[in-house]
């Protein structure tokens, strides 16, 4: 069983024992010369949320596997921090200092085709991954940050944490293979050598930091939504409570015909909670609510509904 690092451990001792959680302090804004000061003394003395830092750098030390971690206990607002300050270390500093050096090892002579046609692949790859990272900010964390500040979400939102990782990581495999298997090396080229093992440590890099927005970031957020709901759910329960004297709304939510139209295709309460990123309780709760606002309570019956309503078309119905 993997003896994981707490918050007593020294973070020197953290640090000599791999390098790679260097970056990992240093995308948390943790700077160098903190002397003997634990993990927890450092957090605190530059305001990271310690419970995120250690599972990030806990997660990384194990190598990172692609499996959903625990994350109870993560702040997503530190997650945040985190990731902006990994996408501009890799199209800021990672990626130029790289090109720089790929230029000063690879023979651009008009005689060397190979060499202006993968420096203009990495330029392509660069550029994908400017763009990956540019919809992340825009969109993906622009959701989030309205997440955690309890503001009105979009109604469709279950695209934006979907993973598009892999595409840029076989990228910088196939730019390694392109240099191995078909550079025309003439000369023991040590530039050359350092540029390609460099572009292998950014493949590591890149990878951890796909993991680490797989596996801890989405199903932080997703956790986030879960409880947001709840709490909506929660306070729609209380007021049909209150209402139950009087008339009650016979409206639904957004979230409530999103259940409706998922059972009119024969979804189970599990697929639906899957579906929509909600726990299996959150379902039943709002069905309960539904059933409560529409005095209906069978499948059929909301199929019914679901039809004359034009929530769902007749084609539609029963198909998963």
């Amino acid at each position: 069983m993997p003896v994981h690092y707490k918050t007593t451990d020294k973070l020197s001792y953290v640090l000599a024992n791999d390098y790679r959680l260097l970056q990992v302090m240093s995308r948390f804004g943790i700077t160098l010369g903190f002397g003997e000061k634990t993990i927890e003394q450092v957090c605190l003395q530059c305001g990271v949320d310690t419970a995120t830092f250690l599972a990030v750098i806990n997660y990384v030390k194990d190598g990172a596997t692609p499996v959903q971690q625990d994350v109870d206990n993560v702040s997503v607002p530190s997650l945040l921090d985190y990731l902006r300050h990994t996408h501009r270390y890799f199209l800021d500093y990672l990626f130029p200092h790289i090109r720089f050096h790929l230029l000063n090892a690879i023979d651009c002579s008009v005689k060397n085709e190979i060499a202006f046609l993968v420096l203009k692949f990495f330029d392509e790859y660069v550029e994908e991954v400017r763009k990956h990272m540019d919809y992340e900010e825009t969109t993906v964390f622009a959701y989030v940050c309205r997440l955690v500040d309890n503001q009105a979400l979009p109604a469709d939102r279950g695209h934006l944490l979907s993973k598009h990782n892999e595409s840029i990581n076989s990228k910088l495999r196939e730019l390694k293979k392109l240099f191995i298997q078909y550079y025309p090396q003439t000369e023991n080229n040590e530039r050359l050598n350092s540029v390609i093992i460099s572009i292998y440590q950014a493949e590591e890099d890149l990878a951890l930091h796909c993991n680490v927005e797989d596996y801890i970031f989405a199903p932080a957020v997703h956790k986030l939504e879960r409880d947001r709901d709840d709490r909506v759910v929660s306070l729609s329960g209380e007021e049909s409570q209150s209402n139950s004297q009087g008339t009650l709304s016979t409206e639904l939510s957004a979230r409530e015909q999103e259940i409706v139209v998922c059972v009119a295709r024969g979804f189970s309460n599990k697929e639906i909670a899957d579906k929509l990123c909600l726990s299996v309780n959150t379902v039943t709760t709002h069905r309960r609510n539904i059933a409560r606002k529409l005095q209906i309570h069978s499948p059929s019956g909301l199929t019914i509904y679901a039809i004359v309503n034009k929530l769902v078309t007749l084609s539609e119905v029963g198909a998963v």
